[in-house]
């Protein structure tokens, strides 16, 4: 796993390591600045978009990596996913269901999921990049992140 060192006042972090569905070490080290109160929602969001990255985008390759990038920004917390696959069904389509799909529906409830615990969540297929992003209300600017 590499951790980029970000520079002293900047709170963004990078994180980048093979694919592997072990992610309680990354899952810390992008929650060790977010307030205990949202922590275990934010984990499971990160954790879902995380072993989508891995299964459907880099098909369990652990040839292939993962990058995240982490960002604080007062109250507003950004990760950007990105994986080196091709996607086989354009999560924008199936994010487009208002209600939980079906156990039989070809869209998965990942998306789903994501929508109900962040704020925004973009999927950029050209760059295979998945943003999400959640405002955290009255959480205080952090000195230190990943």
């Amino acid at each position: 796993m590499a951790l980029s060192k970000r520079p002293p006042g900047r709170q963004s972090g990078t994180i980048s390591f093979a694919s592997t569905l072990y992610l309680g070490s990354v899952l810390d080290l992008l929650l060790a600045e977010v307030p205990d109160c949202v922590a275990p929602e934010i984990r499971l969001g990160l954790q879902e978009a995380l072993v989508n990255a891995v299964k459907h985008g880099n098909q369990l390759d652990p040839s292939k990596t993962i990058e995240v990038h982490f960002c604080v920004r007062g109250e507003t917390y950004q990760w950007s996913i990105s994986d080196g696959g091709k996607h086989d069904i354009d999560p924008c389509r199936c994010s487009e269901e208002q209600d939980l799909p079906e156990e039989e529906s070809e869209c998965g409830r990942g998306m789903f999921i994501l929508q109900q615990i962040f704020d925004r969540v973009e999927w950029n297929s050209q760059r295979c990049e998945l943003q999400l992003c959640k405002q955290v209300k009255g959480s205080r600017s952090l000195a230190t992140t990943i």
